[in-house]
């Protein structure tokens, strides 16, 4: 099934208004609070944004620095879900507010916290029906909030410079995306190892790298729009034609051959499914 809804993935560290992206006085292509005008999809800024910070150990201080940037953007309707436990993931009054917004966004922080306390719940549950089937819904999520959206999901590790086999943990996610993993941070924290690692062990999964500030907006669950100053890394081991990871033992490093990666910036439009790039300086349109 063809979902209806938008899945709003972000790298972390996006523009807040506040002049604290490095790469914005460098790129001319950079918009100010590009990324955040995109959470509503019908544009209406009086339209329900619901925050869930569950991943953060810090949910004032997120909740204080996403209500100076959403009151930047002009959102006016906006509130914030600090679900802590698989008890708060079944409270009705919470799911009565996920079941009424326009949008959900996950927080940063730990993304195994958000699949181990939302995953599987009736929260989870009634957005993922959302996203299935509401052509007006959107979930969003930035860091481990992005990470979490995957079935698959990036828990930790893969961190050497080298590709060793066992270092690197992965575990399930919220699946409302089954056929990529998603990294985040990706070009500042040097992630492009761990995400290689990640799909070469699970081929017939698509790798989508993140940098900061930078998102892509996924349309029927395919199509998919860069946005914001940064980079998108697009790694696919669907091609693969050489390598050890499925008789490496404990210890020794991975190689590989033929893999494809392809590098995605603003304007770019990718087709996840046939792995097609395009570019065009005309903004997206709706009904394509």
């Amino acid at each position: 099934m063809i979902p209806k809804g938008r899945l709003l993935l972000i790298g972390g560290a996006e523009d807040k208004g506040e002049n604290q992206v490095p790469i914005a006085v460098h790129n001319k292509q950079f918009v100010h609070l590009e990324i955040l005008k995109e959470l509503v999809s019908a544009k209406s800024l009086d339209d329900r944004i619901e925050v869930i910070t569950t991943a953060t150990g810090f949910p004032l201080e997120i909740r204080a620095s996403y209500e100076k940037a959403f009151g930047k953007v002009g959102y006016t309707n906006v509130g914030f879900l600090d679900i802590q436990s698989i008890a708060d993931s079944k409270n009705a009054e919470y799911l009565d507010r996920v079941n009424k917004a326009s949008t959900v966004m996950f927080s940063g922080g730990d993304q195994f916290k958000i699949a181990t306390i939302i995953g599987g719940s009736p929260i989870a549950d009634a957005i993922y029906k959302r996203y299935r089937n509401d052509s007006k819904f959107t979930v969003a999520g930035t860091s481990a909030g992005a990470m979490v959206m995957s079935k698959l999901m990036i828990q930790s590790g893969g961190t050497n410079e080298a590709l060793i086999d066992y270092d690197l943990r992965i575990s399930s996610g919220l699946g409302l995306i089954e056929d990529c993993i998603i990294d985040t941070h990706f070009i500042r924290r040097g992630r492009f190892g761990r995400l290689a690692h990640a799909v070469i062990s699970n081929s017939n999964q698509m790798g989508i790298g993140l940098g900061e500030d930078t998102a892509l907006l996924i349309r029927k669950g395919k199509k998919a729009q860069c946005l914001g100053s940064g980079m998108v890394v697009i790694i696919d081991a669907r091609e693969v034609e050489q390598t050890n990871v499925y008789d490496v033992e404990k210890g020794d490093p991975i190689y590989v051959d033929n893999l494809r990666v392809h590098l995605l910036v603003r304007n770019c439009e990718f087709n996840i499914h046939t792995s097609k790039l395009s570019y065009s300086h005309l903004k997206h349109s709706e009904d394509e």
